[in-house]
This record gives C-alpha cells, structure tokens and sequence, in this order.
C-alpha cells in the first residue's frame, strides 16, 4: 500500500514538474524574439534596470543588438549613447531608411535621453542622400 502512494506522489511531482518546464518555456523572452524574428514582426528585448546588459531586438526578420552606454543627464545617471548593429548584416536586404526611424523611434521610448549610432553597414544607408 505504501508504494502505490509514493507512486501516485511521484507521478503528481512529475506532472508539476512538467507544467512548470512548460509555462517556462512559453514565457522565456529569448523564444518570444525569436518567434518574433521568424514572424517578421517587431520585439524589443531588454532588462531596462541592467544597463550592462545589450538589449535586442527585431524587425522585419532581422535581429538588431544595442549597447547602452551610461553617462550623466542634469542631475541622474541614465543611458545617454547606444550603438546598434545587425547580428547578421547580410540579411539586411531591403530594409529601407524609414524602418531605420522606426527602429530608432521605438529605441528613444525606452531609453528617451540618448543618442542612437547605427553601426556600419547600416550608418552606410543613413549618410548617403535620398535620391
């Protein structure tokens, strides 16, 4: 009678093991971005209080890393430089100047006192004149 309790004990351990690997890997950021990057769809991955860590993100299938930079604003500590660049520039095909404004748009939400620098080749497409 004993072992068909510690039995039962260990399948009901087991199955609350399970749902919480689950619900772990449904949550995990880095599995929402990369949904996002195969989607073609915007996402922001960031842990705003670590200003250390590089943020992510992507947009139309492409995944962008920045590096925050900390500095001084009036009287505070706060970002105030990040350099962005793409983790895989050869798939930077077809993006255009303005999903560059967007990105850089959605940036300065999260982080509103600093300057953004696009990383070559992605600079490239901003200092050439539009035609």
């Amino acid at each position: 009678m004993f072992i068909v309790y510690l039995f039962r004990t260990l399948i009901v351990i087991a199955i609350v093991f399970l749902v919480y690997i689950a619900y772990k890997y449904v949550v995990n950021p880095k599995r929402k971005l990369n949904v996002a990057k195969e989607k073609k769809q915007f996402y922001f991955l960031d842990e705003e209080e670590n200003v250390q860590k590089n943020f992510s993100m992507t947009y139309k299938g492409i995944i962008f890393e920045g590096e925050k930079y900390i500095g001084t604003i009036e009287n505070a500590f706060d970002v105030v430089s990040i350099s962005v660049y793409a983790k895989e520039p050869e798939a930077l095909k077809g993006l255009e100047r303005d999903d560059l404004f967007f990105l850089e748009k959605e940036i300065l939400i999260h982080y509103p006192f600093a300057t953004v620098e696009w990383k070559y080749p992605i600079n490239e497409l901003l200092n050439h004149s539009p035609s």
